[in-house]
């Protein structure tokens, strides 16, 4: 298994792990460190999805500022609320809810009115859970019957006088951090004692019938209630202030309610007064009112057309927050490439559509969770990739430049973008200089190795720099002698004429370098410089872990001798015929030096003779030609 493999295998198991342990957390309900992010998302997607028609189920009759000005104050006297209970229970509702705390004795005559409107109809009113820390906690005590409901330090409960004629149902909701109405808890428990949330006692009550009471769900009527941990309800908005059906509780008083809005329905009395203080925000409306969220419970309860969010829906999120991070971790090491950024862009926006669907048609699928388990291991293994990207970069560079400097610039260029350069051997013309030193072995004899090294390393310098400048090609150093070929890595027209300036170019470059040295090894040294032009094959030489491009043929052969020749003659440059003709007319061996007439040559190891011609410089003082 190579590194690379090992570590993206390690990666996803990791990004697993991490999806896995948040999922544990959150399949429990104890993940509140994502309690901000969801509920932003939540608010989101509600608005997105936008208003949806509240059930025509419940009215409200709002205790609002025109009833309380008729009135005289708030809170009302309990002689008019008993009035407004009466006037609406001759339409016949289902059940009168009272939104409203009933903890203190008022006038006995008013609580003599109120507790007998009470008696006279199916109704409800609120009490209220006390917590002592200011929030609602859940007990550890799983042996207990319904042990996870929230738990209370008291309950704070109506008059004995208005209980004994009316159920009791406790109305305390669950927000989030930003003060959202995110839950609404069944039950409630203070101590030994465990009282129905008032929605769910309207339920009953409108119903007739008793709640049963399941793992993660009630039963009511033969309907299932699918409820979330502790046996908390999903809360979702219908819509703003007034989506749900609300009448003034003046147009009760001054006998103006229509009894289509109450007959067979469930009537809900509850303060909507400026500043009242029972207002709620939420995703439509900054200042909700507390009855509009009873409602939409009861609403929920009663038709089923909440937002559904239980153990089933929560596993589900747990497999994509172990499964998401996974394929992005993947996808990331699969292509760090547009192509992959664009498939981890496809994945996230279909993971996207599929939770707002699933959110429209009242499946609570959380947002935090999946983004909680995937960032984190995106961020680390793209930053931990990248970084290693840059290492690997910079390791492939500094190879890169190393390997450059054994091949001449234009062939490593050439070669980067034709990596099959030279693969098969070609055939074609080209230019063949070779230049080497004359006394150059007898002379290290006498030199240290480092002044050897030095010295080839300045004179190879020079054979670079002027074979560059002149379009050359080093197929190889020699000793103290290299090989430049004109014609790679693609032939051109003036190759000749380049060899011929190359080597008019390194015949002075030489005599300058030889000046430059000391004169006890300068007059030991010469050296000489042998061209022709002709076909040769060019091709790629060596074995399996080492190759080098080359010439081949007798145009090298005659090249090499010719240097043999110039030694001989006492000249620097012996160049063939055919190398001149092809530079033209207006080559460099013209501008400066002295060009000999043609003359029939000799070459050793080769039959017949070969035209040639000699050329020398202007000798500066103190060169030697060996």
């Amino acid at each position: 298994m190579s590194r690379r493999t090992l570590q993206t295998l390690t990666a996803l198991v990791l990004a697993g792990l991490w999806g896995a342990g948040l999922s544990f957390i959150h399949v429990r309900g104890d993940a509140w460190f994502l309690d901000r992010i969801e509920a932003t998302m939540t608010d989101l997607r509600t608005v997105v999805r936008g208003k949806i028609p509240a059930p025509d189920l419940v009215t409200i009759v709002a205790i609002d500022d025109e009833v309380v000005r008729e009135q005289g104050g708030y809170p009302l006297p309990r002689a008019a609320l008993a009035k407004i209970i009466d006037r609406i229970a001759r339409f016949d509702p289902k059940v009168i809810v009272v939104d409203l705390l009933f903890v203190d004795p008022g006038s006995e005559a008013g609580d003599r009115a109120l507790e007998q409107s009470l008696g006279q109809t199916a109704s409800v009113i609120a009490g209220a859970a006390v917590f002592g820390e200011g929030k609602q906690w859940i007990s550890g005590d799983k042996e207990r019957p319904l042990a996870g409901v929230p738990s209370a330090d008291r309950f704070l409960l109506p008059l004995q006088r208005f209980s004994d004629h009316a159920a009791v149902g406790v109305v305390n909701v669950a927000t989030d951090r930003s003060g959202t109405p995110r839950f609404v808890p069944m039950f409630f428990r203070a101590g030994d004692r465990v009282e129905a949330s008032l929605p769910l006692r309207v339920a009953t009550l409108a119903a007739a019938a008793d709640p049963g009471i399941e793992a993660n769900r009630l039963t009511l009527a033969g309907r299932s209630i699918r409820t979330d941990v502790s046996h908390v309800l999903p809360l979702t908005f219908y819509g703003p202030r007034g989506t749900i059906r609300t009448v003034s509780a003046a147009a009760v008083l001054n006998d103006q309610l229509a009894s289509d809005v109450v007959r067979d329905r469930i009537v809900v009395i509850g303060a909507t007064v400026t500043g009242g203080g029972d207002v709620f925000p939420t995703p439509f409306d900054s200042v909700l009112p507390g009855v509009e969220v009873v409602s939409t419970a009861i609403s929920q309860i009663m038709t089923g057309d909440g937002i559904v969010r239980d153990r089933s829906v929560r596993l589900v999120d747990a497999g994509i927050a172990v499964g998401l991070p996974m394929l992005i971790v993947g996808l990331l090491a699969w292509r760090r490439s547009a192509l992959g950024l664009i498939t981890i862009a496809a994945a996230v926006l279909f993971w996207c559509v599929v939770n707002f669907v699933a959110f429209s048609r009242g499946i609570w699928m959380s947002a935090a969770l999946p983004m909680a388990a995937a960032i984190p291991p995106a961020v680390l293994f793209g930053g931990v990739q990248i970084w290693q990207d840059r290492r690997r970069a910079q390791y492939f560079a500094t190879k890169s430049d190393l390997l450059q400097q054994f091949q001449a610039p234009i062939v490593r260029e050439w070669l980067t973008l034709h990596p099959d350069f030279l693969a098969e051997p070609r055939q074609q013309n080209a230019g063949v200089v070779f230049i080497d030193l004359s006394g150059f072995t007898a002379l290290t004899e006498t030199l240290a190795p480092n002044d050897t090294r030095e010295l080839l390393k300045s004179f190879h310098a020079l054979i670079d720099r002027e074979a560059v400048a002149s379009g050359g090609v080093i197929t190889s150093f020699m000793g103290d002698g290299a090989m430049i070929l004109f014609g790679l890595p693609e032939p051109k027209a003036e190759d000749a004429a380049n060899a011929v300036r190359c080597c008019v170019d390194l015949c002075h470059g030489t005599e300058k370098w030889l000046a430059s040295l000391p004169s006890s090894t300068a007059a030991r040294i010469g050296f000489k410089v042998g061209a022709h032009f002709g076909t040769i094959v060019a091709s790629r030489l060596g074995g399996g872990s080492y190759q080098h491009i080359t010439a081949t043929g007798d145009t090298v052969n005659v090249a090499s001798r010719l240097m043999e020749v110039a030694a001989k003659r006492g000249v620097e440059l012996a160049l063939s015929d055919d190398l001149l003709r092809a530079a033209g007319p207006d080559n460099a061996l013209l501008v400066s030096g002295s060009l000999s007439d043609p003359v029939q040559t000799d070459i050793r190891g080769r039959s017949g003779l070969l035209t040639i011609h000699f050329w020398d410089s202007d000798n500066l003082p103190g060169c030697e030609i060996g």
